[in-house]
C-alpha cells in the first residue's frame, strides 16, 4: 500500500530550486580544471545559469517566502541568518558575473559559491521547512502558487536584461 503523498507546496518548490541547482555546481567541477579550448566558454554559461537561477530562488524567499513564515512562526534568528546567507552569496554572484572565467580565482569563487549555497540548504531542509510545515496559519500550498509565478517572472525579467 502506497502513502497518499503530501500535496507540492512553497517548501518543495524551493527544494527543486535547490536540486536543480546542486546539479549545476556538479557539472561546473570538472570543467573548473579542465583546459580544453572550450571550457572558459562552457564554464561561463554553466556559472551564468547558476547565477540566474540563484538571484532568483534567493528574491521569491526574501519577497515571499521569508516575509510569510517571519509573520506564522518564531523564526527569527533562522530567518536572520538565512538572509546574511544570501547577501554573501549575492556579493560572490556580483563577482561571478563581473570576473573572467579564465581566472582560476573565478572559478575557486564558483566552488566557494557551492558550498555556500550547501550549507544554506541544509540548514532550509533541516530547519527553516520544518518551521513552515509545522506552522498552523501558512498555507504553502498556495504560497507555491505564488512562489511559482513570481519565479517566471523574474526568470524572463533577468533573462532579458542578461
Amino acid at each position: 500500500m502506497t502513502t497518499p503523498r503530501a500535496p507540492a507546496d512553497a517548501c518543495s518548490l524551493l527544494d527543486a530550486d535547490h536540486r536543480a541547482v546542486k546539479k549545476l555546481f556538479k557539472e561546473f567541477e570538472p570543467l573548473a580544471e579542465s583546459k580544453a579550448k572550450t571550457a572558459p566558454a562552457k564554464r561561463r554559461q554553466l556559472a551564468d545559469q547558476i547565477c540566474l537561477e540563484l538571484s532568483v530562488h534567493a528574491q521569491i524567499e526574501e519577497e515571499i517566502f521569508y516575509p510569510a513564515l517571519r509573520a506564522a512562526a518564531k523564526a527569527e534568528d533562522l530567518l536572520d541568518e538565512a538572509e546574511v546567507e544570501h547577501a554573501s552569496a549575492k556579493d560572490l554572484i556580483a563577482q561571478i558575473r563581473d570576473g573572467d572565467e579564465n581566472d582560476s580565482k573565478w572559478c575557486a569563487k564558483v566552488i566557494v559559491l557551492g558550498e555556500y549555497i550547501d550549507h544554506h540548504v541544509k540548514e532550509e531542509r533541516n530547519e527553516i521547512f520544518v518551521k513552515a510545515r509545522a506552522a498552523r496559519n501558512l498555507d504553502l500550498v498556495a504560497m507555491r502558487h505564488e512562489l511559482q509565478a513570481r519565479k517566471e517572472e523574474l526568470m524572463s525579467e533577468m533573462a532579458v536584461a542578461a
